[in-house]
């Protein structure tokens, strides 16, 4: 393993700061009360609220709870929940305070009242942070009718329109003058500490503007005349993308610098974002380049969808990936039925509430609890997040300003789900990476989400870096990669990985292929071919035979026992199922292949159901023994897709088997025991933090679950990195202190039973 007890320099740095800001996360109380005695009158500075606010609330205000709304009850459950922070909407749609700007319509039933100046007030009378909520996503009629020019147009001149609004052009002057406007009065007259918006990045990349402003600009940009249609193919459908994207972060810079100068330095304008990159694509929002920007991210995912609650923390692990783990990362909550289907207005089951947030403290994200509408006639939802909000209270000082201890980089990149993903993203490049994730949690093995474009910055903390279909890449980033397993780390590779260049284009060769051992026989890739892509839709009755030790006209019974590692859990089985296809492909002589292709035959009638080609040569998993170069796996077998559609426990299994041997057993953890868990493991402060999220529920696959099932006992180790002492441990939620006897440098402890979840303290 490649110096997985010492962290980078950086990260002792980081660590170091981290204390300083953690006064003000965690004992600014403490440490003001301590100042004041020690010198009367003088007190600490306080961090900038992004670094000290960490629970918020936000009441989404509806035009009708302007008259009735209950300023001093919605306090009292501000104070019930230990918000240190509100979101209170202001304006955008529709205002909620008498605004000097004719257009910008009060909300409907709103009168004289100055709705956001009275709740304004009571945050400042309660001591929290208040951020204006905007919302600049569309405009109403009068609006529209009073400047046609700065609203977006289709290629027939006719203007787009969304949830009954127009969309405003993100080009024009909409943009440019009238949202700085309202960001101004706001930030002038009412003082907030910062901004929000969370339909902020104008029209979404399945739609492009034609109106004059941006005509005009991208000619200025590009030379060209916008595109007429998509076509992923085309070079001025490429210039269009990221001059979309560009015009973006030039909007934040824009919002940002507005409020700034007219609330102060610190009065930062932060726009909401996905937790889902094809989202982030589908909206032109470059995460990589917004978190170089942001001194926080809000982000606004409420629920989970197909990867699970495991997809909170692995979400909350890639922002913080590219945002800093200085930083925080509050998130949204609903607290009604969010998702499939959506109820707005009644409660979320509490369990499924409780495993999402829980989720999110397990990958550094904040608390955000988010209610539709002042007046709740279903009052469960109230009831649900108080003891949620009091434990994370109560446990601050351990969820954040911590760095994560992993030795697998589970290796990403926006460029590959907007370029080679294009219009099937999730198909080709969230599936995969959902899987491969669901298989690391699932063999309870810690992972960090790595950019692309920062393997050089990670690598020394890493064992193994995972590419799952990371089909488009750089020559830089391939040239990152390859330096990475020169040096001996371990590499696993999944799909057409390093296929394309950046822009989706097929190599005439894998740009790995040299480290895989293998290459193509006919060129081409699945960015271009429709007739591939199909097949990946549908499940065929296809396997993966074990070589080679094929049984072709022998008995089943004859089975050799000598298999690789990688298969040891497969030794009374010669087949795999598979469900997908494969391309032929030349294997270097110095490369292994484990598993072979068998091709698709009748799955009905039962007297049909045998194999017309039993063996083939087409390979299905190759490992490269080349030495001195670090263990490397190429599975062409997209067993991570196919695991995230039809959750097999063959594919998860032999996915965490490939890890494993590619980072030579050199991983932090091992957790012994029943059940579904998630585990996270941190170091902060001269200490190990390990969550584990317990996930094992019937509803888990199939949400809204509504009960939580506890297992146990659980036999737990953990690496202790060097100059680090075990004896024993603090287990927070059980609020029991463990024995941990250390035997060859791991702390061994058990826990007898966990529900939900458990913390535990080594050190």
């Amino acid at each position: 393993m490649m110096n997985l007890p010492e962290r980078k320099s950086s990260r002792r740095s980081f660590l170091k700061q981290a204390t300083l800001v953690s006064l003000g996360v965690a004992g600014l109380e403490r440490a003001g009360e301590a100042a004041e005695k020690k010198s009367p009158g003088k007190r600490p500075v306080q961090p900038a609220w992004y670094r000290r606010a960490l629970r918020w609330g936000q009441t989404n205000i509806t035009e009708r709870d302007a008259p009735g709304y209950d300023v001093q009850w919605w306090r009292g459950y501000w104070k019930a929940t230990e918000v240190q922070g509100v979101i209170v909407n202001a304006g955008g749609i529709v205002a909620y305070y008498p605004s000097r700007f004719p257009l910008h319509r009060r909300a409907q039933f709103l009168g004289e009242r100055d709705l956001f100046g009275d709740l304004s007030r009571a945050a400042r009378a309660q001591g929290l942070v208040l951020l204006a909520r905007m919302d600049s996503g569309g405009a109403g009629e009068e609006f529209f009718a009073a400047h046609r020019d700065w609203f977006a147009l289709d290629v027939e001149g006719n203007p787009y329109r969304g949830r009954g609004l127009y969309i405003p052009c993100i080009n024009g002057p909409y943009y440019e003058e009238y949202i700085p406007g309202l960001l101004q009065e706001i930030a002038q007259r009412y003082r907030p500490d910062g901004f929000t918006d969370n339909s902020w990045s104008g029209l979404g990349r399945d739609s492009i503007c034609y109106c004059v402003n941006c005509a005009r600009k991208f000619r200025e940009r590009a030379g060209q005349d916008l595109p007429r249609r998509h076509d992923w193919d085309s070079a001025v459908y490429r210039q269009w993308i990221q001059w979309s994207y560009a015009r973006r972060i030039e909007i934040w810079e824009l919002n940002d610098r507005t409020t700034r100068a007219a609330g102060g330095p610190d009065c930062v304008w932060t726009g909401m974002n996905s937790g889902s990159i094809s989202g982030q694509c589908q909206s032109f929002r470059d995460y990589k380049e917004i978190c170089a920007r942001a001194e926080l991210v809000l982000l606004d995912h409420q629920a989970r969808g197909e990867g699970g609650f495991q997809q909170n923390a692995a979400t909350g692990k890639l922002i913080h990936g590219l945002l800093g783990w200085d930083k925080l990362i509050p998130e949204s909550t609903a607290l009604y039925q969010a998702g499939h289907p959506t109820f707005r207005l009644t409660a979320k089951p509490e369990p499924e509430v409780r495993m999402w947030m829980l989720e999110a403290f397990a990958g550094g994200i904040q608390p955000w609890w988010h209610h539709v509408g002042a007046q709740q006639e279903d009052r469960r939802a109230f009831r649900t997040v108080e003891p949620i909000m009091r434990w994370h209270l109560a446990n601050q000082e351990y969820l954040v300003n911590r760095l994560p201890v992993a030795s697998v980089g589970l290796v990403w990149s926006q460029q590959n789900a907007d370029f080679y993903g294009r219009d099937d993203a999730e198909l080709l490049v969230e599936q995969p990476a959902r899987g491969m994730s669901q298989a690391l949690s699932r063999a309870r093995i810690p992972y960090l989400p790595v950019h692309a474009d920062h393997i050089e910055r990670e690598a020394g903390n890493l064992s193994v870096l995972v590419l799952p279909n990371l089909a488009a890449l750089t020559e830089r980033q391939l040239a990152s990669i390859r330096r990475f397993v020169e040096r001996g780390g371990g590499l696993v590779a999944t799909g057409e990985t390093s296929l394309c260049n950046e822009w989706g284009e097929a190599r005439s060769d894998f740009g790995l292929a040299d480290l895989f051992g293998a290459h193509l026989v006919e060129k081409g890739s699945a960015a271009t071919d429709a007739a591939r892509r199909r097949t990946l839709t549908q499940t065929q009755h296809t396997y993966l035979r074990i070589a080679p030790e094929s049984n072709a006209g022998k008995t089943l019974t004859s089975v050799r026992k000598n298999r690789h590692v990688v298969l040891g859990d497969f030794r009374d089985t010669n087949l795999l199922p598979f469900g997908g296809s494969l391309p032929s492909l030349q294997v270097d002589a110095q490369s292994e292949v484990l598993l072979t292709f068998v091709p698709a035959f009748p799955v009905y009638p039962p007297e049909s159901v045998w194999m017309r080609e039993p063996e083939t040569a087409i390979p299905g998993l190759v490992l490269n023994l080349r030495a001195p170069i670090g263990r490397v796996a190429f599975l062409p077998a997209d067993l991570d897709r196919r695991f995230a559609r039809d959750n097999l426990p063959d594919h998860g299994q032999l996915l965490a088997n490939l890890v494993r041997w590619a980072a030579n057993e050199e991983l932090p953890l091992r957790v012994e025991g029943p059940g579904l868990l998630d585990c996270h493991l941190y170091q902060q402060f001269g200490r190990l933090i390990l969550h584990i999220v317990n996930l094992t529920s019937a509803g888990n696959g199939r949400g809204p679950i509504s009960e939580l099932i506890p297992v146990g006992p659980l036999r737990i180790s953990i690496k202790l990195q060097r100059g680090r002492r075990g004896g024993e441990v603090r287990a927070l939620v059980s609020g029991r202190t463990l024995a941990a006897p250390v035997n060859d440098g791991w702390a061994n402890f058990e826990l007898k039973t966990v529900l939900d979840h458990e913390v535990v303290v080594v050190g």
